[in-house]
């Protein structure tokens, strides 16, 4: 397998982000793990909505979100809905304060108007994309996605091994997204740890979304980030 890194350029200029995934985080105190991680030099907070439908899995809905913004977290929210239909859940976690909405092609009957309804809620607008889906779903839609996420687990659970074919396709939207002139951001959920982030990086990767390698080791955050974000900065 042959993979395409990034120039060393184009990896220089690039800002790169760490987004937490709540998901992994302990629920009984929430507010305080997601101050922690931002604390410790996190980006953004990445909230998976799972609806036991779409995925075989039941999370959390937007009035978790609303509380977090109550409790007085202020970064931006990017909301993974898991959930099919979608269209609804887009309106209120909008209104939940939500900053950035994605989901996937699958759960939607009109991709595009999905997209519209999430800018005219005032979010930024993204596509996940599963290991199995196929990019054709892309061609029409570049300059109304803000972001593309790329499943590299199966969704509906938290945990799981990086799955290394996704490698070639997220080289692949790399190349697409530049080909296009995109403003659209990369991003890679599932799976990444101490051991493989910086790869994803060298593949043009914008977004490191972490779950269980940030909060399975509590009092640990600030260390486990900044050594992350020390990496991405050399």
């Amino acid at each position: 397998m042959v993979i395409a890194f990034a120039t060393r350029e184009k990896m220089k200029n690039r800002i790169h982000s760490i987004a937490p995934s709540i998901l992994a985080a302990d629920f009984a105190c929430l507010g305080e793990e997601v101050e922690a991680v931002l604390a410790a030099g996190a980006d953004l907070i990445h909230f998976d909505v799972m609806d036991n439908h779409y995925v075989p899995n039941l999370s959390m809905g937007p009035m978790v979100c609303k509380s977090l913004r109550t409790y007085g977290i202020d970064a931006p929210i990017d909301v993974h809905l898991m959930a099919s239909p979608v269209d609804n859940l887009v309106v209120s976690f909008a209104q939940a304060g939500a900053s950035h909405i994605t989901f996937h092609p699958e759960a939607s009957q009109h991709i595009d108007r999905t997209l519209d309804l999430i800018h005219e809620n005032g979010c930024k607008a993204g596509i996940a994309l599963n290991p199995a889906t196929p990019l054709n779903c892309l061609e029409y839609l570049w300059q109304k996605l803000d972001l593309i996420l790329v499943m590299s687990v199966n969704p509906g659970f938290g945990g799981q091994k990086f799955i290394p074919a996704v490698v070639d396709k997220i080289a692949t939207i790399r190349k697409l997204i530049d080909i296009h002139n995109s403003h659209t951001l990369l991003a890679v959920d599932g799976g990444i740890n101490l051991d493989n982030y910086i790869d994803l990086v060298k593949l043009g990767v914008d977004i490191l979304v972490v779950g269980s390698a940030i909060f399975n080791y509590r009092g640990k955050y600030q260390s486990i980030i900044s050594k992350m974000k020390q990496s991405l900065t050399e």
